[in-house]
């Protein structure tokens, strides 16, 4: 095995996650990270901890399998903790992590970005495709 300089090792540390890269993990999470339910989970967890029913309600939308899905992806990534407790019926609640928490910060931005801009957004879509209907 060859030895590396220092450079090659910062070089080599440097591209070692590479999001453009389809195969780099970190695109693999960037495209988890993406998902809509991941968003909206995130946000309505930021408040604090949630029981499925509550995040069920909250979620316009969200089919239980896919907010199951969401919330499983989640937890084995570190960014939810599900703690259950026993009772009849059982109780879980759903928690951010720290590092959910840090990521959640950053998600309810975004929705608060996309509830603030939304009508700009519409308005220039608007005014696209009538720019491009005329061009047909």
């Amino acid at each position: 095995m060859a030895t590396m300089t220092a450079a090659q090792k910062r070089e080599q540390a440097r591209t070692a996650y590479d999001a453009f890269l389809r195969a780099c993990p970190t695109n693999q999470l960037l495209d988890r990270l993406s998902d809509k339910w991941v968003s909206l989970v995130l946000a309505a967890l930021s408040s604090g901890p949630m029981r499925y029913s509550d995040l069920s309600r909250k979620i316009a939308g969200v089919s239980p399998k896919m907010l199951t899905q969401t919330l499983r992806a989640l937890e084995r990534d570190g960014l939810v903790t599900r703690t259950v407790t026993p009772s009849v019926p059982v109780r879980v609640d759903y928690e951010l992590t720290e590092l959910g928490g840090s990521l959640a910060q950053l998600m309810t931005a975004v929705k608060t970005w996309a509830e603030t801009h939304f009508d700009k957004v519409h308005a220039a879509r608007e005014q696209y495709d009538a720019g491009n209907a005329a061009a047909s």
